[in-house]
C-alpha cells in the first residue's frame, strides 16, 4: 500500500500512476544533483541543470507507466539534461573561441602590414553596418546558418517552418546584405 505523502498515486487498476513531480523531485533531489555534479564538474551550474531537468520532468510527452521506474527515468534525465548543458557551453565557448580569434589580429600581421590589418578591421566594421541595416529576421537566418552552421533543416526544424521557405528567405537576406554592403561600397555593386 502506498503511504500518503509517496509521489506515486494510482488512479486504479491498469492505468498509469499520476506522479507527484514537485515530491518526487524533491525525494531524489539529494542524488541527483550528485548525478548531475559529476557529469558537468561546475557547482554553478548544478542548478542551471536541475531546473532544465525539473522542466522536461513536468513536461515530458508520455507519462510513466510504472511509477516503480521515476528514479531509473530521472537518473537518464539527469545524465540527458547534463550530457545537453555541456554540449551548451562547449558551443557557446567555441563560438567565443572563435570571435576572439578573428576579431584579434596576430601580432606578426600588425608588424608585417599595419595597412592590411587596419583595412580589415575596417571591413569587418562596415559588415556589421550592412548586418545592423537589414531587418532583423534577415540577420537572424543568416547568423543561424553562417555562425552556428546549420543546414536547411536544422533552421527549419527550428523556426517551424518549411525547408523551402528557409532557403527563400536565406535567398532574400543574402539579398539584402550584398544591396548594403554595396551601397556601403564593400564590394562591387555588380557582385
Amino acid at each position: 500500500m502506498m503511504q500518503p505523502n509517496s509521489p506515486e498515486q494510482s488512479d486504479g487498476p491498469g492505468k498509469p500512476a499520476k506522479i507527484d513531480w514537485q515530491a518526487a523531485l524533491a525525494k531524489h533531489d539529494r542524488w541527483l544533483r550528485t548525478i548531475v555534479y559529476a557529469r558537468v564538474g561546475e557547482p554553478q551550474a548544478v542548478d542551471d541543470v536541475m531546473q532544465e531537468l525539473s522542466l522536461a520532468a513536468v513536461r515530458q510527452k508520455a507519462p510513466l507507466a510504472d511509477a516503480n521506474k521515476v528514479a531509473p527515468w530521472l537518473y537518464r534525465l539527469a545524465v540527458t539534461q547534463s550530457l545537453l548543458y555541456r554540449r551548451k557551453q562547449g558551443r557557446r565557448r567555441k563560438l567565443t573561441d572563435s570571435y576572439a580569434e578573428a576579431t584579434r589580429p596576430t601580432e606578426a600581421s600588425r608588424e608585417d602590414d599595419p595597412l592590411e590589418w587596419l583595412l580589415a578591421d575596417e571591413r569587418r566594421q562596415l559588415i556589421r553596418t550592412a548586418m545592423s541595416r537589414i531587418p532583423n529576421r534577415d540577420a537572424e537566418i543568416l547568423l543561424l546558418k553562417y555562425t552556428e552552421d546549420w543546414s536547411y533543416q536544422e533552421i527549419a526544424e527550428r523556426l517551424g517552418v518549411s525547408q523551402s521557405a528557409v532557403q527563400a528567405r536565406l535567398h532574400r537576406a543574402r539579398q539584402r546584405l550584398r544591396s548594403e554592403l554595396a551601397s556601403l561600397e564593400v564590394i562591387d555593386s555588380e557582385t
